[in-house]
């Protein structure tokens, strides 16, 4: 079944070269098939049954970013390894037919299992179980020579893979991705690697473990030491960051939501303010952004296919400015840069499903 057409929006035409990169940004990882259960009002006990509210299925893992990137307007290649399972040929569909996300490096892999999660939200926080095993084939054999993009997010090892040190030769922005360290050794060596990034944006928990500070102000000054630009997401807090590259320093607080689903909500961010930092915006701009765009996705039901799109910044813009008493909101007049971009957003721009589940976006 061919995805509904839509008019896409491009935010990064003003800024854009005459001759243009491959794309815009470039990500390499590994794709998990997500099952998301919601409203939880506990965790389930040994030998119980729980109901949920709600349950969608979507692509997780890299695809979190990938699908919120090229929602956003940002052309977007991933290479990772796709099982040639059901899971597998589910998020293949989805990537490339529904969300156009470049596939030209991925490759089905005969025989492999793919990653699959179980996500569970228990009051505005999410717990996972998950089972897998390691890709027969690196991100590095996937890549062979990575292609000319402005950005890429690259996982912050041990050691810098080939393909890394290959893009940021290229001219690529590297942002630092990072995951949870079970061994709790959180190793020197890693941040280390810092050296050859453009960024890095962890979440407050990983910033103050990396850094062995007991506040996550202090862990964002010493990352600010390492990289040109240290982000430290703080949840319903907010986010706050240092861009030594233009003396800006800025913590944003979180819009005042109802988080019902937080899956994926980092990923969002991390792909709002990448898009941001592309198309030049200040520091404070483009943490708001990420803010807001991290803030519809955990309104709805669904990971990777809860971030939003331009049409749903645009429908959030109109029903902001709706109301007259709003109007001179502190709130809105934080997001006054929008305004000049939102009048460009065509009304049959990208929305997100309706549903995790939906084998459309709507258009």
């Amino acid at each position: 079944m061919e995805a509904k057409p839509r008019q896409p929006f491009d935010p990064l035409a003003a800024v854009r070269e005459a001759e243009a990169s491959h794309c815009d940004l470039f990500l390499a990882g590994t794709v998990f098939q997500d099952i998301i259960f919601t409203g939880l009002k506990k965790a389930p006990e040994p030998g119980t049954e729980v109901w949920s509210d709600g349950m969608g299925t979507c692509p997780g893992g890299v695809a979190n970013q990938a699908i919120a990137a090229t929602r956003l307007g940002l052309r977007t290649s991933l290479a990772a390894a796709f099982g040639d399972d059901g899971y597998g040929d589910y998020n293949w569909k989805i990537l490339e037919s529904q969300e156009h996300v470049d596939l030209s490096r991925s490759r089905r892999v005969p025989g492999w299992h793919s990653p699959v999660t179980v996500s569970m939200s228990i009051n505005h926080d999410r717990s996972m179980v998950t089972h897998g095993h390691p890709a027969p084939v690196t991100n590095s054999e996937l890549i062979g020579e990575p292609p000319t993009a402005l950005a890429a997010v690259a996982d912050l090892g041990e050691e810098m893979e080939p393909w890394m040190l290959a893009a940021k030769d290229a001219g690529t922005k590297l942002f630092g991705d990072v995951g949870w360290d079970p061994s709790g050794q959180w190793s020197e060596r890693r941040l280390q690697q810092l050296e050859h990034f453009h960024a890095f944006m962890p979440n407050q928990l990983e910033a103050m473990a990396f850094t062995g500070k007991n506040d996550p102000w202090s862990a964002l000054y010493a990352l600010a030491d390492r990289v040109p630009v240290a982000v430290v997401t703080l949840g319903a807090q907010g986010a706050m960051a240092v861009d030594s590259e233009t003396g800006e320093e800025e913590w944003v607080p979180s819009l005042p939501v109802t988080a019902y689903d937080p899956t994926g909500a980092g990923d969002c961010f991390s792909a709002a303010f990448i898009l941001g930092s592309l198309a030049g915006w200040r520091l404070g701009d483009r943490l708001r952004f990420a803010n807001l765009c991290a803030s519809l996705a955990v309104q709805q039901v669904g990971g990777s296919l809860a971030a939003p799109g331009w049409g749903d910044i645009a429908d959030w813009w109109q029903r902001a400015h709706s109301r007259p008493e709003r109007q001179s909101s502190q709130w809105l007049r934080r997001f006054t840069f929008l305004e000049e971009i939102i009048s460009d957003v065509p009304q049959t721009a990208q929305r997100r499903a309706t549903a995790t589940i939906a084998h459309l976006s709507d258009a």
